[in-house]
């Protein structure tokens, strides 16, 4: 198969998306003529904006209302006029088969999943290793077909220097500047609350962490979901600890990321930011498992306690919390500055 044009429908999730670029740059590599296009939900789409791997983003509405029908009409006429040789399905579920199937993909290649091997004209078995695997390698086993054998590559987010420059101007607000020594806080997850820390845990962390250095500055990030909680943890605790919750867009959330110096994380898409960006992390997991969803790149840099009902995947803990409960403050604290003191001497 030597296609011209590509269309690779993306995880609909931040985390899995950033976790999914690696099939990208892969294709590019085994494939450089091709065309390649990236379809991806619009909410998560900037994340692909200045990648190399990628020459179009194909954009999806959410909207779930009624005109979620002429969405459908208008998607499956764009697939058709894209005359595409093959695409490529990181989504599992019947609906994105189906579109490819009524686009008149010629070369339809996914994971049989959810009853949808009849519109793949190329279906994929799991591997039996699935669940003892990374989601990253997972997604590099769907292009074995093409001749692509699973790569080294990584994860990547593409932050240009503008951009960079935008996040000095932003933070500059809060009288923060290149002599100072960030630390970015991402307290929530998309999933559920299970997935997070305790928050009163997160602000006396903080509080540590300014009092530890004069130069030490709290950023905490979330989106509007989450500006009550990050309210909350701020409240009280000074100038340099700054509320961030809802203020940012996905492409200046990653440009605030890649200045941070070290980056204190739930299991979370914005952990799945910071690794792909090389910022070094402190990740804390509880409900879920770091062996398919963990940081790719920074495997090493996780908190978890061994507790029998975990990794349980709920999205609320039906117990007393004790894979949250079981990671103390001092040790976070701790985890951090051992992390910020590295990247320092480092750059020194």
């Amino acid at each position: 198969m030597k296609p011209k044009s590509i269309i690779v429908r993306m995880p609909n999730w931040l985390g899995d998306l950033v976790m999914a670029t690696p099939v990208l740059q892969d294709l590019r590599a085994h494939f450089p003529e091709a065309e390649i296009t990236a379809m991806c939900q619009e909410n998560v789409a900037p994340l692909l904006e200045n990648d190399p791997a990628v020459d179009e983003i194909f954009r999806v509405s959410q909207s779930k209302s009624f005109l979620r029908r002429i969405g459908e009409r208008n998607i499956v006429a764009k697939l058709k006029s894209g005359k595409y040789d093959l695409g490529i399905l990181l989504t599992n579920s019947f609906s994105s088969a189906w579109r490819f199937w009524q686009g008149k993909i010629k070369n339809i290649l996914g994971y049989r999943a959810d009853g949808r091997s009849l519109f793949l004209t190329h279906p994929v078995s799991f591997s039996k290793k699935r669940k003892e695997q990374h989601l990253v390698i997972t997604y590099k086993e769907l292009l074995k077909p093409l001749g692509i054998p699973v790569s080294e590559t990584v994860p990547r987010l593409i932050v240009t220097d503008k951009e960079i420059q935008e996040a000095w101007e932003l933070v500059k607000r809060f009288n923060i500047d290149q002599s100072c020594r960030i630390i970015g806080v991402n307290p929530g997850a998309a999933y559920g609350t299970a997935k997070c820390w305790l928050p009163e845990r997160f602000a006396e962390v903080a509080k540590n962490l300014v009092n530890a250095d004069p130069k030490n500055v709290v950023l905490f990030f979330g989106d509007r979901s989450h500006k009550d909680l990050i309210g909350n943890i701020c409240a009280g605790l000074g100038e340099r600890v700054v509320n961030l919750s809802g203020q940012t867009s996905l492409r200046e959330l990653v440009a605030l990321i890649k200045i941070c110096h070290v980056f204190l994380t739930n299991d979370s898409g914005p952990m799945h930011i910071a690794d792909s960006l090389g910022v070094p992390l402190v990740a804390l997991f509880g409900s879920t498992s770091p062996v398919a969803t963990g940081p790719y790149r920074q495997s090493q840099n996780i908190v978890q306690k061994p507790v029998p009902c975990s990794p349980c995947f709920k999205r609320v803990c039906p117990i007393d919390f004790p894979c949250m409960k079981k990671i103390g403050v001092e040790e976070v604290t701790q985890a951090v500055l051992s992390k910020m003191q590295t990247t320092v001497s480092g750059a020194l």
